[in-house]
């Protein structure tokens, strides 16, 4: 089959590469626009437009899909399907039906809960225990077309953003060869989603990273998960910007924020956590053992 393959970031990255290694003819990849990065701001492609370069496939970087001459030249490649892993542009009807057989989204999520932009991050936040990698039919809603396969996974207490992000996207790029097969000769059977329970994992802003002590230890210790390693969730000390990038709950008691011990013990409005990896402003990230080797945050230390 002819596919085109839209994707931006690193999650999207093994469903390309499990793609190109079984030999699918990839026409095209769409992926976000190069943009300013690193201290010298220079414009940088994302990591998908880097890969399919390297593999020898052609690359779009739209800023938008709504252009009448955007959607004439997808329409073009005569695309048997599309698959869209994390692109970032909102897809218009004219592209979504553009291919023979439609657009197929990898989602991680139990949808129709978390559907939106960030649902491995609220996932967490919200103490789920378990989530899913699903294979959907595009459509024009947010995230509500119809399910064509999926996995459950469980999420452990110790799993962050960073690891499930990438048992999701290794687990998708499996789904993923699984449904083209069967497209390719059976077809796929869509289930709609349900109505009931759907919920929206909206962007994270800056300032709602910010750790609020005064919540329970469990919700401040699934925050932190939940965002780490971006956008980290963050709190200050004297002053000093820190990302706290790894907890776990434990017995504890004491003002909100304040240092139980001498190793980052941290009481919260309801019990305590542990700082188990933290990154000081400007500094690389650190174990806390390691940390607390050239910084020390004695008890009676107050995080704000």
């Amino acid at each position: 089959m002819r596919i085109a393959f839209l994707g931006s970031p690193e999650f999207a990255l093994p469903a390309l590469n499990t793609l190109a290694a079984a030999g699918h003819d990839i026409v095209c990849v769409y992926s976000q626009p190069p943009r300013p990065r690193g201290r010298g701001q220079k414009l940088a492609p994302t990591i998908i437009h880097k890969r399919a370069e390297e593999l020898g496939i052609e690359v779009r970087t739209p800023k938008s899909l709504r252009i009448a001459e955007e959607q004439a030249a997808f329409a073009a490649l005569n695309l048997d399907v599309a698959i869209v892993v994390a692109y970032g542009l909102i897809l218009p009807k004219e592209i979504l039906q553009a291919p023979r057989l439609g657009c197929l989204n990898i989602h991680p999520s139990l949808l129709p809960r978390w559907r939106g932009a960030a649902p491995i991050q609220r996932c967490i936040e919200a103490g789920d225990t378990k989530t899913s990698v699903q294979i959907m039919a595009m459509d024009e809603g947010l995230d509500t077309g119809a399910i064509y396969m999926a996995q459950n996974i469980e999420i452990t207490p110790s799993d962050t953003y960073g690891t499930m992000s990438e048992k999701c996207a290794n687990i998708g790029a499996e789904l993923l060869l699984k449904s083209l097969s069967q497209l390719a000769t059976t077809g796929l059977t869509p289930n709609p989603q349900s109505e009931i329970g759907v919920t929206y994992a909206s962007k994270i802003s800056k300032e709602e990273a910010r750790i609020d002590w005064s919540k329970p230890a469990h919700e401040i210790d699934c925050k932190i998960r939940g965002f780490s390693p971006i956008p980290a969730a963050w709190t200050l000390l004297e002053g000093v910007r820190y990302k706290i990038l790894m907890s776990r709950v434990e017995i504890g008691a004491g003002q909100a924020g304040a240092a139980l011990d001498d190793e980052l013990l941290i009481a919260c409005g309801n019990g305590a956590i542990r700082i188990l990896k933290l990154q000081c402003e400007g500094k690389p990230a650190l174990e806390a053992r390691e940390f607390l080797r050239g910084q020390k945050i004695p008890r009676g230390s107050r995080f704000a």
